[in-house]
């Protein structure tokens, strides 16, 4: 008998975390049992034995106790041995009560009698999934029973005709209910086995998803390299051009580059958004600010094309808001860029409105409205489906990849907001930005700066400066002009470039060199190391992705040593440009960053704005010496 339980103790499991599940409504069963049929058997009997049964139910939570606890998947020994007596004495208590229901009752009580062990039956089928042997001991009690029904009905005086045909009938609701219990079981088992199946497929896809993302990611840093060559080459040919045909090949090359890049962040963001690894922060921005500076940014193609842009209602903006300006900024980007390009004859107008939703929040409405050809309402539904650009030739006329609307929504879904469009064929088309921003917790603005996907857009098109910010931390817009050739001795300016790409390490040197400064290359981080021992530097490139050893672990080395160059200023040269990213660099010991693909601009406003800081920081140092 142990041997049998032992065999099939690990079906059991189910089946008793089923019955555990089921224990009010068994206790309730018994309860309800005892009471109803007090009137007939009597009260003290009935309390006498609802005492009992309660005690059963005790020992059933005692005895199993291991296994719904999850201590254990399988009982064994004397405990596994008590728990099939349990369960077999449990439906042999619950079916006795039919025995005095019989005896007292007569045939009245009978009928209860049999009303009861047919529950019991139900019971033991329903609470016994995947294993016949807690079917057979919580079952055969009361198919016991039930096969005494006719005795007793030929105990008080049935006919032989009555007593045969409530024996079939039993023999076919016994024969029923096992038939009922291979049903449930196969159904359970197939559910499981589809659960199982989902479950791999689950997994699988996760694992392609991952791997794709590691690919992609491994992809567009490798991509960087070359856009930055072709970004840095075209901008040497535009300086050098002797006239302005050469100037605009130059040009022609420029934005063939800046439009690659534009493609590879898309499929970038796209990739890292399906994956679930994009997130959005939440810090403190100058909303008026930024909303100002994407006017001011796409003002010069607006004009170029003959285009009006217009605001309206930028006096309800608050100024300071706690959300994620980056990716704003972005969706804010896309839209205007979007309207500006579809858009042909007339204006595209930026339509502000904003209102205190609750005590510490904002709710904020920004529509961007264009005279524009507008779409069909089949167009409008596949609006927001990545790669697709909703008709013939829109790829070929425009450019693009069709993800710019579908990770704009994702973006805004994920800042907790919605974007929507309207548009009628003809009448033009009009983008809905809603979102709900907390209060800022700083009364000043930070510092302002763009966001990398605007960068190079602005220093093309206007120029501008701008300052770094508080956290992450982006390199300024400069002019060329600030940087100088020499330190205050009159030497060179000497740099070590260390990057595992000879593309990058010339782009870079080709940067550099027209100014006079003396540079020195590494191709990995323990070259780099041996370097600094034996040379000074006043500035270090460092890429961080390099095999071998990595730049953020070739800076932290480099502090904890005690070369020449513990203090020198090393200037990240990386791919990922997100908060975290940046924040690894800077906790490794890294002092700014240059986002790839490299421009000069870029370049050069990272040096500029790193040997001011040093400057700075050397003259405060004096001072306190002094």
């Amino acid at each position: 008998m142990s041997k049998v339980y032992a065999d099939t103790s690990s079906d059991w499991t189910e089946a008793v975390r089923q019955r555990r599940k089921a224990l009010l409504q068994r206790v309730g069963l018994g309860a309800a049992s005892a009471l109803i049929f007090s009137p007939l058997i009597g009260w003290s009997f009935s309390l006498m034995w609802a005492l009992g049964y309660f005690v059963i139910q005790l020992l059933d939570i005692w005895v199993f106790k291991p296994l719904n606890s999850g201590k254990t998947s399988q009982l064994q020994g004397p405990r596994l041995f008590a728990g099939g007596l349990l369960l077999f004495a449990n439906a042999l208590y619950f079916g006795s009560l039919s025995i005095p229901l019989w005896l007292v009752g007569g045939t009245m009580g009978g009928i209860c009698a049999t009303i009861l062990l047919s529950a019991g039956m139900i019971y033991s089928v329903v609470n016994a999934p995947r294993s016949k042997v807690v079917l057979a001991l919580t079952a055969v009690p009361h198919m016991v029973y039930l096969a005494a029904t006719p005795f007793f009905m030929s105990v008080l005086g049935a006919s032989t005709a009555f007593t045969t045909a409530t024996a079939i009938a039993v023999t076919v609701y016994v024969t029923y209910c096992m038939s009922t219990w291979a049903r449930l079981n196969a159904a359970r088992t197939a559910e499981a086995q589809a659960r199982v199946e989902a479950d791999l497929k689950r997994v699988e896809a996760e694992r392609i998803m991952e791997s794709r993302s590691a690919f992609l990611a491994a992809v567009g840093h490798d991509l960087r390299t070359p856009i930055s060559a072709i970004l840095t080459g075209a901008a040497e040919l535009e300086r050098g051009a002797a006239n302005h045909n050469g100037r605009a090949q130059a040009q022609l090359i420029t934005d063939a580059g800046v439009m690659m890049k534009a493609l590879l962040d898309d499929l970038l963001d796209h990739a890292k958004l399906e994956a679930g690894h994009m997130t959005v922060e939440a810090r403190d921005f100058d909303l008026r600010a930024l909303l100002s500076q994407a006017v001011r940014l796409w003002r010069g193609p607006a004009q170029a094309k003959g285009l009006k842009l217009r605001v309206e209602g930028a006096a309800s903006i608050p100024t300071m808001v706690r959300g994620d300006p980056m990716r704003l900024r972005q969706v804010l980007n896309n839209l205007l860029s979007n309207a500006l390009k579809f858009t042909e004859t007339g204006s595209v107008t930026l339509k502000l409105q904003a209102w205190n939703d609750e005590l510490t929040r904002h709710a904020v409405l920004i529509e961007v409205k264009d005279t524009g050809p507008g779409m069909t309402p089949a167009q409008v539904n596949r609006l927001f489906t990545p790669f697709d650009q909703t008709a013939d030739g829109i790829g070929s006329r425009y450019g693009g990849t069709g993800l710019g609307l579908a990770i704009s929504r994702q973006l805004v879904e994920l800042m907790g907001g919605r974007l929507t469009a309207r548009s009628l064929e003809g009448a033009g088309s009009s983008f809905t930005l809603a979102l709900n921003l907390a209060q800022s917790r700083t009364a000043a603005a930070p510092p302002q700066a763009l966001d990398p996907d605007s960068r190079d857009v602005v220093a093309q098109a206007l120029g501008q400066r701008t300052v770094k910010p508080a956290a992450p931390p982006a390199p300024p817009m400069v002019e060329e002009s600030p940087v100088e050739d020499s330190d205050e001795d009159g030497r060179p300016l000497r740099v070590l470039v260390v990057d595992d790409h000879d593309i990058n390490r010339r782009a870079i040197q080709l940067i550099l060199q027209p100014l006079g400064c003396d540079i020195a290359t590494a191709a990995d981080g323990l070259a780099a190391l041996k370097i600094c021992e034996n040379a000074s530097f006043d500035l270090i490139f460092m890429d961080v992705r390099m095999p071998e050893l990595d730049g953020r672990e070739t800076t932290r080395r480099l502090r904890a040593g005690n070369s020449l160059n513990v203090e020198t200023p090393v200037i990240a040269v990386t791919a990922d440009t997100s908060a975290d990213d940046i924040a690894a660099c800077m906790a490794a010991g890294m002092t700014y960053f240059v986002p790839k693909p490299i421009t000069p601009a870029l370049l050069l406003g990272a040096v500029s704005h790193t040997l001011s800081e040093a400057g700075a920081s050397g003259d405060d140092t004096s001072a306190a010496v002094a």
